[in-house]
C-alpha cells in the first residue's frame, strides 16, 4: 500500500450548474447533512422519551437533564447575566462541532475538517460579537477602535476581523491534523498494525481532542461576545 491509497481530501460527488456557476455536491456537504439529522434525531427521541408518562424520570431524562444542567451553568458562569440570550445558540454550537468532531468514529470525514465549515461557524459567532459591541455601546464603538490613540486604527481593526479567522484555523487545523494522522496511518502502516490500534487513536484524535476543540470554541464564543457588555 503506497502512498497513492492515501485518502482524507474531500470529494466532489456531483456537479451542476447554477446560473452558470458550477456547484456541486461533496463529502463535507453530505458528511454535514448527516451529522444534523443525526442531531435531530438524538433530540426527538429525547423528546419522546421525556413527554412519557412515568411515576419516576428514566434513565434517558435524567441524562438529557444533567447534560442541560451542566451546560447551563458553564454558560451562566462565562456569560453571567447574559446567558439567558445566548444558551440556545452557545448549547447548539457546541453540540453541532462536538458530533461533527468524533464522526470520524463512524467512519465520517468530519465537517469541521473543512475550513468552510469552520469558517462559517466563526463567522456567525463574529456577527453575535460585533452585534452585542454596537448594542452595548452604539457609537462609541469608535472610540475603542482608536484607543489607546487613533493612529491604532488600522491595527484594532485588523484585530477584530482576526477573531473568525482565528477560531475557524484553530478548530479547522486540529481536527484537519486528527483526519491526516489516521488517513496516514490506515494507508501507510502494515496491516497488522490496523488490528486495535486504531481504536486508539480514534479514541484520542476524534473523541478526546474533538471534546476539547469543541470545549475551546464554545468558550472562546462566550468570552468574547460576554466580553463586549464590559
Amino acid at each position: 500500500m503506497g502512498s497513492s491509497d492515501v485518502d482524507f481530501f474531500i470529494h466532489s460527488y456531483y456537479e451542476f450548474k447554477l446560473f452558470g456557476v458550477t456547484l456541486s455536491i461533496n463529502t463535507t456537504m453530505v458528511t454535514t447533512v448527516i451529522v444534523c439529522l443525526i442531531l435531530l434525531a438524538l433530540i426527538l427521541f429525547a423528546r419522546h422519551e421525556i413527554m412519557k408518562d412515568y411515576d419516576e424520570p428514566n434513565v434517558v431524562q435524567n441524562v438529557v437533564e444533567m447534560i442541560v444542567e451542566k451546560m447551563d451553568a458553564m454558560v451562566v458562569s462565562n456569560m453571567g447575566i447574559h446567558a439567558k440570550k445566548y444558551l440556545n445558540y452557545v448549547e447548539a454550537l457546541m453540540a453541532f462541532i462536538f458530533l461533527s468532531n468524533i464522526s470520524g468514529l463512524f467512519g465520517l470525514r468530519p465537517p469541521t475538517a473543512d475550513f468552510g465549515t469552520t469558517f462559517g461557524l466563526a463567522l456567525i459567532t463574529f456577527v453575535m460579537i460585533e452585534y452585542a459591541w454596537i448594542k452595548t455601546k452604539g457609537f462609541g464603538i469608535i472610540k475603542d477602535l482608536l484607543d489607546p490613540f487613533p493612529v491604532f486604527l488600522p491595527i484594532n481593526i485588523i484585530s477584530e476581523f482576526a477573531t473568525p479567522v482565528s477560531m475557524s484555523l484553530r478548530l479547522f487545523g486540529n481536527v484537519t491534523a486528527g483526519t491526516i494522522m489516521l488517513g496516514l496511518w490506515y494507508a501507510l502502516m502494515p496491516w497488522f498494525t490496523k488490528i486495535g490500534i486504531p481504536a486508539f487513536l480514534h479514541a484520542y484524535f476524534d473523541f478526546f481532542s474533538g471534546a476539547i476543540q469543541t470545549y475551546v470554541f464554545g468558550m472562546l464564543t462566550m468570552v468574547f461576545i460576554s466580553n463586549r457588555y464590559d
